[in-house]
């Protein structure tokens, strides 16, 4: 309310800049506070009307709000929507100027009109018709746009020639279609990564939460080659053997199926699940062959992003896929609880071992297999990730050039990484020391 009356006390010493028309002075304080009001209404227009997120209109078009149809349908032409607030803003604006420095140039010289003229409309415009009307919208978006669609429409229908014709200099200006970056969603993927990351640092937030769904986003940008259990890891039963053999087989490896192939794990024809080997075993013997209880699986090319797989999984009811190179070879496979750990993390089994363990602050010991990204996650180092390796294996190797022994070691940027345990060509283990 102080603003107010500080402005109006403004406006009233226009009286005494020209006294000898008293009347002169009401109809340009009239006229200027009628000005500075759609000024005010503008600039507060702006802000509410694109503060607004599109799901939230929607939801109160769903809950049958008083003038949410206008406002959405204000917001699905955006570009009109914001060239009318402009062009009304800069009329008004403008109008203000003009009219003081019209009414002050009868009674003083040009200079000094023009002076006085910009101090007052710059104190009025600045404080009630952008600071105090914006700092409204900006705390009340959604009522204050349910109150002023109506008009905000009205206008945008006044304005519409010479909106589109303004916009239309502009796309030619430009020589591009401005309405994609208005149109452009209210929040971003990594506006949505940045509050997740204040909500981790306020303690909103767990670290194990945030993990979490850092998974998820990350799905998106992690290929099939890097969660695969590599061919050599692979457990995988004959065609010609009987369901005796592939219980044995599932019992010692701790899976929960197979892929059962016929010559190599080149030539894959499905998959047997563990439930299916028990009750074939129980109601037609363990001599029964695996060709009857044989259920399908696909090959999906190394590259194939994750998030894509795990719906294609989902879709077609597959708990284990295998992952073929551009040649059609079998390098690997994935079963859904390869991605569920890439959200949630390891889901290690009672004898399996920790992928990441600490022996001291600075010492710590790594499965060789292990992708980069995650060692430079976990221990917030810079190991360089490539395009022929994805694992602290394949880093060694790369660096090496040759295949290494237990005990050697090498130097990368003060970090030293010793190879702790080899099987065959294998490196199964390395310890990592930091600086």
């Amino acid at each position: 309310m102080s603003d107010w009356i500080y402005g109006l006390s403004i406006l009233g010493n226009l009286g005494e800049i020209f006294p000898e028309n008293s009347s002169l002075a009401i109809l340009v304080i009239i006229l200027i506070l009628v000005l500075l009001l759609l000024s005010a209404f503008f600039s507060s227009a702006e802000i509410a009307m694109f503060s607004l997120s599109k799901h939230r209109i929607d939801a109160m078009v769903t809950e049958d709000v008083s003038n949410a149809k206008v406002v959405s349908r204000l917001r699905e032409r955006p570009q009109n929507l914001l060239v009318t607030l402009l062009v009304g803003n800069n009329i008004v604006n403008i109008a203000m100027a003009s009219v003081t420095t019209s009414v002050l140039a009868l009674y003083y010289t040009g200079g000094i009109a023009i002076a006085l003229s910009t101090f007052i409309i710059t104190i009025l415009v600045l404080v009630f018709g952008e600071i105090i009307p914006k700092s409204y919208a900006i705390r009340n978006p959604e009522s204050w746009s349910i109150k002023i669609a109506r008009m905000v429409d009205f206008f945008e229908s006044m304005f519409s020639p010479v909106v589109l014709a303004f916009i239309r200099l502009a796309q030619i200006i430009t020589r591009e279609d401005s309405e994609v970056a208005i149109s452009s969603p209210y929040v971003t993927r990594d506006e949505i990564q940045d509050l997740l990351e204040v909500g981790k640092v306020e303690g909103v937030i767990e670290e194990e939460e945030l993990e979490m769904l850092q998974g998820i986003f990350d799905l998106d940008t992690t290929i099939a080659k890097e969660i695969m259990t590599p061919r050599l890891d692979i457990d995988a039963v004959s065609i010609g053997s009987n369901v005796s053999d592939a219980i044995n087989i599932c019992v010692g490896s701790g899976h929960m199926c197979l892929p059962v192939y016929e010559g190599n794990l080149d030539n894959i024809l499905g998959v047997v699940t563990i439930g299916n080997l028990l009750r074939e075993s129980k109601s037609k013997g363990s001599e029964t062959v695996l060709k009857t209880i044989l259920e399908p699986t696909i090959y999906v090319p190394e590259s194939k992003k994750i998030d894509e797989l795990l719906a294609e999984m989902q879709k077609e009811r597959l708990g284990l896929v295998i992952v073929v190179d551009e040649f059609g070879t079998a390098e690997g496979l994935i079963t859904l609880e390869d991605i569920l750990e890439e959200i949630v993390g390891e889901i290690l089994e009672s004898e399996e071992e920790v992928p990441i363990e600490y022996i001291s602050s600075n010492i710590i010991a790594i499965r060789g297999d292990v992708n980069i990204d995650e060692i430079n996650s976990t221990l917030k180092i810079e190991l360089p990730e490539g395009n022929e390796f994805e694992t602290i294996a394949g880093f060694i190797l790369d660096q090496t050039g040759r295949m290494v022994e237990e005990g050697e070691f090498i130097i990368y940027n003060d970090i030293k990484i010793a190879i702790e345990e080899v099987e065959n060509t294998r490196i199964l283990k390395v310890i990592i020391t930091l600086p």
